[in-house]
């Protein structure tokens, strides 16, 4: 049920952590704007930072599957960001954090 792994390099645990506070970051911000469609925003950005790091062999099996979703979310968070707006100071921080996401997590998932 639970996955075992013996071998972890510094380096992983770094990135997962990035990937994990980033997530969480642009949550967070998302979740004092208000509204549904921010609040729901954050839930998946929540959702997302725990099944990258939750111990369960399917989640381990399947980080892959993860990663990409992670991916497209913040990449379709952004188009519809520029799509729509609004855009202000926060927004742009927030859109950063994502940006770093993105590359964050492609970086994990080359590894």
């Amino acid at each position: 049920m639970f996955a075992t792994r013996t071998t972890f390099r510094a380096s992983d645990i770094v990135i997962r952590a990035a990937i994990v506070g980033l997530a969480l970051g642009t949550a967070y911000i998302h979740s004092t704007l208000g509204g549904l469609l921010f609040t729901l925003n954050a839930i998946g950005y929540v959702t997302a930072a725990l099944a990258m790091v939750v111990p369960l062999a399917l989640a381990v099996r399947f980080r892959w599957v993860v990663r990409l979703g992670l991916i497209a979310y913040a990449m379709t968070t952004i188009v519809a960001w520029a799509i729509q707006g609004p855009y202000f100071s926060t927004a742009y921080i927030a859109k950063a954090i994502e940006i770093a996401l993105i590359a964050l997590v492609a970086i994990d998932f080359a590894r």
